[in-house]
């Protein structure tokens, strides 16, 4: 059975920063791309962040230079460090666990956050 269990979302303040973790159990790690999401109310679930396995990183423009995605392919866990957060990064944010060649996508439940002062 295949689980993403997402932790460290909360409240926090305008400016301040939070760690996001992805634990994964059930699936070979090191062979998936692992992605961030996040959907805010009444908006369509955007693409954060992507760790593919072959190394490389993508970010959307709205969070490079604030976020930064980090995997642990020996703890089975991938990272968000989100910095100088805003009131429009205010989300729940999922983790995504995706293969291209054979089409499996695996989500966790999501977990809060929410900026505002």
């Amino acid at each position: 059975q295949v689980q993403l269990v997402e932790s460290g979302g909360g409240l926090v303040q305008p400016g301040g920063s939070l760690r996001l973790s992805c634990a994964a159990s059930g699936i070979i790690f090191s062979d998936y791309n692992m992605d961030w999401y996040r959907q805010a109310p009444g908006k369509q679930r955007e693409l954060v962040a992507r760790f593919t396995t072959s190394g490389s990183t993508v970010y959307t423009d709205s969070v490079k230079g604030r976020f930064t995605i980090s995997r642990d392919n020996a703890k089975n866990t991938v990272y968000l460090q989100m910095h100088s957060l805003k009131p429009e990064d205010t989300a729940v944010y999922f983790c995504n666990a995706n293969q291209k060649f054979t089409k499996r996508t695996y989500w966790g439940q999501g977990t809060q956050v929410t900026v505002s002062s």
